[in-house]
């Protein structure tokens, strides 16, 4: 018999949100004031905090900021200090994994190690997404594609980006990116604030 091939652990999604909720009670943030740090609307973190998919990274990324937390605390991260985090292949928590309605599915490749300033993940964009979403946050963010080609747009600028091609990019500019031909473009992204975890976020009465 062959032996089996190792699978990825899972992060349960619906504890995202779960998540997200208790951190905002905890911290005595109201949704109102929670839109206000983050942009977005009161109905969209309602949703987000009581839906059973993962949203976005970059969403993520934004309530993140707004906590002065990570992402990968939203996902619930191991909490030990250490000095050097290693994933080995197929150790990294798989999120979204069935690229559900927010258009793709994302392998935290750093979830061991508390209090990122970068956050690595490994990308897969669906051949043919449910919907387009054009993302906004803070940062600069690194896309190496790993896999197929993938058409990214950068604010009024369109890129063709091919296997073993690099991009670097500031990520307040408008942005999106979508697998082309026949196979899933899969990305090792790296999104950096040089902010997160280190100041604290302020709210509005």
């Amino acid at each position: 018999m062959f032996p089996k091939m190792k699978q990825n652990p899972v992060i349960v999604e619906s504890e995202i949100g779960k998540r997200i909720k208790a951190l905002r009670a905890e911290k005595g943030v109201t949704l109102e004031q929670l839109a206000r740090q983050t942009g977005f609307t009161k109905g969209y973190l309602s949703k987000v905090e009581k839906s059973k998919k993962a949203p976005p990274v970059s969403t993520l990324g934004n309530i993140a900021r707004a906590f002065n937390t990570t992402i990968s605390a939203l996902l619930g991260e191991e909490n030990q200090r250490t000095s050097l985090c290693l994933i080995r292949k197929g150790e990294g928590p798989l999120i979204a994994r069935d690229g559900t309605g927010f258009g793709y599915s994302y392998e935290a490749m750093a979830y061991k190690y508390p209090n990122k300033i970068m956050e690595p993940f490994i990308l897969t964009l669906p051949l043919k997404p449910k919907k387009k979403t054009i993302y906004q946050h803070e940062g600069e963010e690194i896309l190496f594609v790993i896999q197929g080609t993938m058409k990214f747009l950068h604010g009024a600028e369109e890129y063709i980006v091919n296997e073993g091609d690099c991009i670097y990019f500031d990520s307040s500019i408008p942005h999106f990116g979508e697998s082309i031909g026949r196979k899933e473009a899969r990305c090792f992204m790296v999104i950096c604030n040089p902010t997160s975890g280190r100041e604290r976020a302020t709210y509005g009465t």
